[in-house]
């Protein structure tokens, strides 16, 4: 019965951690060339570069973006966000 327990109790972990990776904005370069936006979480700021045809997974619990063509965009994660060029386009 023990046993039985932990396996609940690490299932509802592991069902806990898909969804906050389930909840993290992505986004596409659709460009053929690479592109670069800035993530910035807190007081933490990151440059992400986004290769052709390259899909990443990032702000998982919301944060600030700046575009390739400078406009900045606030996300709570769970956005797609598509690069075209040069432009973003958020759904």
């Amino acid at each position: 019965m023990i046993k039985f327990g932990k396996v609940i109790v690490m299932t509802v972990a592991l069902s806990g951690a898909g969804i906050a990776l389930a909840a993290a904005a992505t986004v596409t370069n659709g460009d053929g060339s690479a592109q670069t936006i800035v993530v910035t979480e807190g007081a933490s700021k990151q440059e992400l570069v986004i290769a052709p045809g390259e899909t990443v997974s990032f702000c998982p619990s919301g944060c600030f973006v700046t575009m390739p063509n400078g406009d900045r965009e606030a996300l709570n994660g769970g956005e797609a966000v598509t690069i075209s060029g040069g432009q973003a386009k958020i759904k």
